[in-house]
């Protein structure tokens, strides 16, 4: 529900059982119940005057009153009722005036009462947190130590299910990814040698195993890192870290060309006004002016780069242009969060010479591949004459094929074909 609704519905509520509280409240201190007293009061004594009044006409029959006597008797007695007359309507005046004054002020106080004693001892906060909403996304100014808040808690509720099994992989990641979030880097480091165990083919948590391996090496990106990298990409070619860390290490290698489209493939699956997307942009760009005033360097580092010496290729030709479509039957199938995967591989089998990643919404797509998507450099498409090319649809976002993906293929493509054209109308069982 829309936070603004949640709160005023809330509102709503709580003055709606205040009100009902002042109805049972206000009625008995406002009625004038002594003005019923009063007038029970003067009846009686209107009584009396009149049984008095019979009592001195009697008497006066019988000669026990002379004329002036019940004259001034019955004067007197008169003055007397019309005292008492005006006295019973002053009273129940002044009574009712204070029971009023006392309602009306018991009303505020209890009003005032219940929303101060809620904002003081009570959680405002929480009609928002209600709508699903966390607080992060709903108030992205707030401070780094409520995130570490919110995270710390995250840290343990993971932390709880992985006592209650510690054979779940998934739980694994998301606490050695909670870890690294908040820069807990020994245990995010222990968290992923778990999770590696359970999940080997996963890139993220292969690429998050090198960038806390790193970081443990005083950030030294060699050895085991570029292995755990190299297999991050080949698991899924548009693995974000993976690419950030493989781009950094063409760079130190001082390869700016490999550096470059790393960087450029990470930068187009970015948000392009974010901060991260602004740096990868920067760092593609000084990779380009390193290369326009260097030129292209032997590699330093052979698990990342090809070989010195092999060819790789006409690399202005290795490129298959084509477009790719799903099945009318099978468009019903869709999803918003499925990912479209486009590679080619080579007919011998194997890891793919080139990948593209988009979102399945993107149907019908146009699509290229060249030697800039090589999940490993030294197996391109520049260095294949014909290639298979595979069109897939991921309902978990993962490059590795799983029951229930549906897939389109096209084998005997020739590298340097344009106008390819793919149907997605299988469903892997």
């Amino acid at each position: 529900m829309n936070p603004f609704w949640t709160v005023s519905l809330f509102w709503i509520a709580a003055i709606v059982c205040v009100a009902i509280a002042l109805a049972f409240v206000l009625p008995v201190l406002l009625r004038p119940r002594r003005q019923g007293k009063q007038r029970a009061r003067s009846e009686i004594n209107i009584a009396v005057y009149r049984d008095q009044l019979k009592e001195m006409e009697a008497d006066k029959e019988n000669g026990l009153l002379s004329e002036e006597q019940f004259k001034a008797t019955k004067l007197e007695l008169e003055s007397r009722l019309a005292e008492d007359a005006l006295s019973a309507e002053e009273t129940p005046k002044t009574v009712s005036t204070i029971h009023r004054t006392l309602g009306y002020g018991l009303g505020v106080l209890l009003t005032s009462a219940s929303f101060g004693l809620y904002f003081w001892l009570g959680n405002p906060m929480s009609m928002v947190s209600a709508t699903g909403m966390e607080p992060a996304a709903a108030h992205p100014d707030m401070s780094a130590s409520q995130g570490d808040h919110d995270f710390q808690k995250m840290i343990e509720r993971v932390e709880e299910k992985i006592r209650a099994n510690p054979d779940d992989g998934n739980a694994w990641a998301l606490l050695a990814k909670s870890y690294a979030a908040t820069s807990q880097w020994p245990q995010a480091l222990q968290a992923y040698e778990k999770a590696i165990q359970f999940l080997p083919h996963d890139a993220s948590v292969l690429s998050g195993y090198a960038e806390a391996l790193a970081i443990k090496n005083n950030r030294s990106l060699n050895g085991k890192v570029v292995k755990l990298v190299k297999k991050a990409l080949e698991s899924d070619p548009n693995d974000i870290k993976g690419l950030e860390l493989a781009g950094v290490m063409a760079f130190q290698d001082k390869n700016y060309a490999k550096a470059s489209n790393y960087f450029k493939r990470l930068h187009a699956l970015l948000p392009p006004d974010s901060q991260y997307a602004q740096d990868i942009l920067g760092a593609q760009k000084k990779a380009d002016s390193f290369l326009e005033k260097n030129g292209t360097t032997e590699t330093a580092n052979p698990a990342m780069e090809p070989p010195a010496g092999k060819p790789t290729g006409n690399a202005s030709v290795a490129t298959i242009k084509g477009i790719v479509d799903i099945a009318p039957e099978l468009k019903s199938s869709l999803s918003a969060n499925d990912v479209l995967f486009v590679f080619a591989r080579s007919p011998g089998g194997g890891p793919p010479v080139a990948a593209l990643r988009a979102s399945a919404n993107q149907l019908p797509l146009e699509f290229e591949l060249n030697d800039s998507m090589a999940m490993n450099p030294s197996n391109s498409l520049s260095q294949q004459k014909e290639v298979m090319i595979v069109a897939r649809i991921s309902k978990t976002g993962s490059a590795i094929g799983q029951s229930g993906d549906m897939e389109g293929t096209q084998s005997g493509v020739k590298v340097g074909t344009a106008g390819l054209k793919i149907q997605i109308n299988q469903v892997k069982p």
